[in-house]
């Protein structure tokens, strides 16, 4: 049986091949590193297996489904769970190496702060950051749920918060962003629609005007500059389209 303190890192792929190698050794210290793969056609693969990987080829059934199945496929029950473009900073690398000298003890999970690099910057201020998210835990008493899409993890027991960062290179290019944000509001709002969620014209006006207001204004998303402008426009829109995408099922309107 694996001992209590060992850690599996939990990497979900599809077409990785530019950013999976510093992903991977930004968690090298890990006991194992398990990437599960959505066929991808770029080599992702074959570099992960290089760097180390336990490398497991399997069928898309979304986000959730398979960030939870890489979870189930670790050797080791704490799991610190990442995706492709993210990388543990060297101060969170030490936090976890000093909690898994201690074996974990306590509380069933930790909760991360997540910054976003935004074309050569991080962004230090608006919906952005701090991004908190619970990415190290004992999956024998957590997981992930909520919606394929935007899904996120639960655990039952106490979480603590650590301090290093970590870091998220999201975006190739602002088309890649805009598309993306496009895809996720469709799938969004299916998930929602599916989930017996309905909506009038109320939130396809209101919600995208408040998303900007909140990062841009009142969480100060002004002060990272043009980038924080861009973001928060891009994010607004995102808001926009998936309230709009449920209007239109709700009102059986053609897609």
């Amino acid at each position: 049986m694996a001992s209590d303190s060992g850690l599996s890192a939990c990497i979900i792929t599809f077409n990785e091949a530019d950013r999976i190698e510093a992903c991977l050794r930004s968690v090298a210290f890990c006991d194992e590193i398990v990437v599960v793969d959505a066929h991808s056609t770029d080599g992702t693969r074959a570099l992960a297996a290089a760097l180390g990987a336990r490398v497991i080829e399997r069928d898309w059934p979304g986000y959730r489904s398979q960030k939870q199945f890489a979870v189930d496929a670790a050797r080791h029950d704490w799991v610190l769970c990442l995706d492709a473009d993210e990388r543990v900073s060297a101060a969170l690398h030490a936090e976890i190496l000093a909690l898994r000298a201690q074996g974990f003890a306590g509380p069933a999970g930790f909760s991360v702060p997540r910054i976003t690099d935004y074309f050569g910057r991080f962004l230090r201020h608006g919906n952005a950051y701090p991004d908190r998210l619970v990415r190290l835990f004992d999956r024998r008493r957590g997981g992930w749920g909520g919606y394929e899409i935007h899904e996120n993890t639960y655990v039952q027991g106490r979480t603590v918060r650590l301090h290093g960062r970590l870091e998220h290179y999201a975006y190739r290019s602002l088309a890649d962003h805009q598309n993306r944000m496009q895809r996720y509001a469709e799938l969004m709002a299916q998930a929602m629609y599916a989930g017996g969620r309905r909506c009038g014209l109320t939130p396809v006006v209101l919600n995208p005007q408040w998303r900007f207001v909140r990062g841009y204004l009142l969480r100060l998303g002004f002060l990272d500059g043009w980038r924080g402008l861009v973001f928060a426009l891009i994010e607004a829109n995102y808001v926009r389209r998936k309230y709009l995408g449920l209007y239109a099922r709700s009102r059986g309107l053609p897609l």
